[in-house]
């Protein structure tokens, strides 16, 4: 019976997801505990503008609840302010971001962190969506924290 429990566990923390758009082979990655996984970066590549969401340290001893954003693009500008196209929503409640400091103004490449304050009590998921100038509709970035 611990076996299979043990094995359970093994499988539950394995995640594996298929990535056709930069090798068409199967990547697996190992995760060591369900937090780590909570966390994993979220990847949207659409309408030439490729925009990764990673979450930081979404717990409630936090100062901010921080989510480091890449934006990557080949053809276009990067203008947008996402501290005032950006919401957090938990639990079906919007919160919206307390500041958006990055490293770069303009270009084609864009790395900042979005700020949120600290949800308590804390939600059993989070989900952001950033508005970007050029999409008709905002991207959604989904983690389960519970």
């Amino acid at each position: 019976m611990r076996n299979h429990l043990l094995i359970g566990l093994a499988f539950a923390i394995m995640v594996a997801y298929f990535d056709t758009h930069d090798s068409g082979m199967i990547k697996i990655i190992a995760v060591s505990n369900a937090a780590e996984l909570a966390y994993a970066p979220q990847i949207n590549d659409e309408r030439e503008i490729k925009v990764t969401v990673t979450p930081r340290d979404l717990v409630q001893s936090a100062g901010t609840w921080d989510f480091e954003v890449v934006l990557e693009t080949h053809t276009k500008t990067l203008p947008d302010d996402l501290a005032n196209t950006s919401v957090l929503i938990a639990d079906g409640k919007p919160y919206a971001p307390l500041s958006w400091k990055f490293l770069a103004q303009g270009g084609h490449h864009r790395k900042g962190t979005l700020r949120f304050n600290v949800i308590s009590p804390q939600p059993s998921s989070v989900e952001l969506h950033i508005h970007l100038a050029a999409d008709p509709a905002p991207r959604s970035f989904k983690w389960l924290l519970k």
